[in-house]
């Protein structure tokens, strides 16, 4: 009776252990699409015990008594970096008003002004519609990576956070990727058209390789050209910042995604430099186009969306086509047209950099990004094979989604510990 008694125990304990592995719900056979060059936003991010601590300390602080008016000041300190805390758009919200306002108010509105290297354009070439380049336009990007960051905050905080009630999503984790990719489908659904549109008003349309280097150097731009530009080197100059500061939890693919924001921004800056900036504007609407069907393939799988399937299949069209198809192209052109099309020379008066030292220089960098997009499309294509050839349909959850599991164990812990 013991031995029946002692198996039935141990088949139900293996009966128990084997539920307990199975998880209840079922997300789209998309799987995990966790890859692209997207980065978290502030306010989403990994909120860690020692900033839960210190958010708990500032509010203590604010409690205590205050007896004298460097008690009230210290109090008001703390104050605003609570705010800042809570809503980090408050303070790039304050220097954009104080700018804007300054410049605005001064009745001087061209380039004497001080700030209008920051606020707008410069070295506009006398009543045209062509700029040129200078040392003023790093105060550009200065100031609109702090536009984007506000920006950015703003809108994850704000606008878009009652979204994932709007879509019943009931999981801390999944509510937050779902705002931080309704971000960049914001971003990316203005400025790929942007994009689009000066490429349109120029010799590029439709990815011409041969007109890159026809009209070389090209160091005046328009107007609609160099604000594209420069814009865009701000936002990726933000993007890389916020990875540095690591204030996220790292994702799997980390350190490519590292490697390709440094590989960016050295285009971004030598194609600036040394006027390959129609080679750039290429690049960019490559990017801007596949990440915003990357973005939204992200939404409609954390929705776990009947739409994802079909919309992940012609997401992975654009990309190719244009991640791989348009820039290998773009590369074999260096190898073919750089040196036959267009001056080739190297000459500083000039400022006539098509050469046989840049040569290899534009063809490493843009190989370098081609490079890691390649292993994005590793990761793209083995997705696609579970979809086609394995019918996945069991749990898929992210490893990050388990993250949000631990921080409500660790916000149960922290209420037992101020009960106790």
């Amino acid at each position: 009776m013991s031995a029946n008694s002692s198996h039935f125990n141990s088949s139900s304990l293996n009966a128990t252990n084997q539920k307990i592995r199975v998880r209840s719900r079922r997300s789209s056979s998309v799987g995990r699409i966790d890859l692209g060059d997207t980065v978290s936003g502030l306010g989403t991010m990994y909120e860690s015990r020692y900033s839960k601590n210190a958010a708990q300390q500032r509010m203590k602080r604010l409690t205590d008594e205050g007896r004298n008016d460097i008690d009230l000041i210290k109090k008001m300190w703390y104050s605003f970096r609570e705010v800042n805390y809570r809503h980090a758009w408050v303070t790039p919200l304050i220097i954009m008003i104080l700018s804007y306002s300054a410049y605005f108010t001064s009745g001087n509105l061209t380039e004497s002004n001080p700030l209008h290297m920051f606020v707008a354009i410069s070295y506009r070439v006398d009543n045209t519609d062509m700029y040129s380049k200078g040392i003023k336009d790093l105060a550009f990007v200065f100031y609109y990576m702090i536009f984007f960051t506000f920006l950015r905050e703003f809108l994850l905080d704000v606008v878009l956070r009652p979204l994932p009630n709007w879509w019943n999503v009931d999981s801390r984790h999944r509510s937050k990727r779902i705002i931080e990719q309704a971000f960049y489908v914001v971003y990316y659904s203005f400025s790929s058209p942007f994009g689009l549109y000066c490429m349109y008003h120029s010799d590029l349309w439709l990815f011409r390789t041969d007109t890159m280097y026809k009209t070389y150097p090209d160091t005046n731009n328009p107007f609609l050209f160099k604000v594209f530009y420069l814009g865009q080197a701000a936002f990726w100059a933000q993007q890389a910042c916020v990875l540095a500061l690591q204030l996220e939890k790292p994702r799997k693919d980390h350190d490519e995604m590292v490697y390709h924001h440094i590989v960016t921004l050295l285009l971004v800056w030598s194609s600036y430099v040394f006027h390959f900036t129609k080679i750039g504007l290429a690049v960019y609407i490559t990017m801007d186009i596949s990440d915003l069907f990357l973005s939204i393939s992200k939404i409609l799988n954390y929705l776990n969306s009947p739409f994802t399937e079909p919309v992940f299949v012609f997401f992975i069209c654009v990309w190719v086509y244009l991640r791989h198809v348009v820039n290998i192209r773009i590369l074999w052109s260096v190898l073919t047209q750089f040196r036959t099309v267009g001056n080739y020379t190297l000459n500083f008066a000039t400022q006539q950099y098509k050469c046989w030292i840049s040569l290899p220089i534009v063809f490493i960098l843009i190989f370098a990004l081609q490079a890691v997009n390649l292993y994005w499309l590793f990761l793209i294509v083995r997705i696609l094979y579970r979809i086609l050839w394995k019918g996945i349909t069991e749990d898929t959850r992210s490893d990050n989604e388990g993250s949000d599991e631990s921080d409500s164990q660790e916000d149960s812990q922290e209420e037992t510990k101020k009960e106790q």
